[in-house]
């Protein structure tokens, strides 16, 4: 019997979201299952992008390549919802010390990393708001995705098209068959599993992260800022801090060690003695959040077939955003055309 899909996606975070946009726009026949779950990172994700890995000021994996994707695929999904999503925006990196200030120049020169660095100061920056003694650096081609309104406008349009299933899949709910797999009265050659951290699969190490939305109305900062956290201006001087990262005990949700550690941070940038007056109670203006990162061991995305008719599309880590475009062009490329999977992303490394 003919399928009356193409590809069955299971999971709307920003995997599943970035996927099936991409399947539809190349024509494909979609259905998405998905239903709220606690602990879900996307719902709570600050959306960074951001093309340098801050520890030690080398370029991210492909930042590259997986910028000159990222960024038209989410314009083009602006376009799609009428909705803006995506916000250019650098990022000033606070040192820590003169030792950090005097190695600046030298990661300058770099032909990899130094692409992505600017000399001088930022036009606009006010360095006296922030703890930055030693000065700082700039980091360019950054922006931050606007993750709850793309996943708000990606629900309403695939619910509109009678595409969206509201309802939990689990794997005992798949039927396979010989040509594909059945899920509730849908059919498919393909069922692409994007619930992120919650699957059991081979390689994924979640991760707990948590994070802060506050106002600062005394602070008009127009840039993200880092220096061992991130402060990310959303508009109207409100401000997502983060973030945390925790590998035991990830499922417990926003924890008294997270917030105290988020103020630290906030001390950290901010230059603050002590702890700030933060409280997160009602009317506070404060609001914790953690979800569980879906990470790899090997800090890859984790793509390909794990089963007959069955693939992964998970692994993305606190990067998301700038790996999942590519991911989906790069799966779907896989799935339909044969293309050979990047064995630095082949879910099949795992089990080798």
């Amino acid at each position: 019997m003919p399928h009356t899909h193409d590809v069955i996606i299971i999971g709307r975070g920003i995997a599943g979201v970035v996927l099936s946009e991409t399947l539809h726009a190349m024509g494909k026949r979609v259905a998405v299952f998905d239903v709220p779950k606690t602990n879900a990172a996307s719902p709570v994700a600050a959306g960074i992008v951001n093309p340098v890995a801050m520890r030690r000021i080398i370029a991210s994996w492909r930042a590259a390549e997986m910028l000159d994707i990222a960024e038209p695929f989410y314009r083009s999904l602006e376009q799609e919802y009428g909705e803006v999503i995506w916000h250019p925006l650098p990022l000033v990196r606070l040192f820590a010390n003169e030792r950090e200030a005097q190695e600046w120049p030298r990661h300058l020169r770099d032909p990899e990393v130094g692409a992505f660095l600017a000399e001088g100061a930022l036009p606009g920056f006010d360095a006296d708001t922030f703890n930055a003694p030693h000065g700082y650096g700039v980091v360019k081609r950054c922006a931050w995705l606007d993750v709850e309104v793309m996943r708000e406008a990606h629900r309403s349009k695939w619910t509109a098209m009678n595409a969206l299933v509201e309802r939990e899949v689990l794997p005992r709910d798949v039927l396979i068959t010989e040509d594909g797999v059945e899920v509730f009265g849908c059919s498919a050659p393909w069922i692409v599993w994007c619930n992120g951290p919650f699957a059991a699969l081979p390689g994924l190490v979640p991760t707990r992260g948590e994070v802060m939305s506050l106002h600062l109305p005394d602070l008009d900062a127009e840039a993200m800022v880092h220096r061992n956290g991130f402060l990310l201006p959303v508009g109207n001087n409100n401000y997502k801090l983060g973030s945390t990262f925790a590998w035991a005990d990830v499922w417990s949700g926003p924890t008294e060690s997270g917030r105290e550690e988020l103020v630290r941070k906030l001390n950290g940038l901010l230059g603050h003695v002590g702890s700030p007056p933060l409280s997160t109670g009602e009317g506070s203006g404060v609001r914790q959040a953690s979800g569980v990162r879906p990470a790899s061991r090997d800090r890859r995305p984790i793509l390909g077939q794990v089963a007959p008719h069955q693939a992964a599309f998970n692994g993305l880590g606190s990067r998301g955003v700038l790996l999942a475009p590519w991911c989906a062009q790069h799966l779907v490329a896989h799935l339909f055309d044969a293309v050979p999977l990047d064995a630095e992303v082949n879910a099949a490394r795992f089990h080798a």
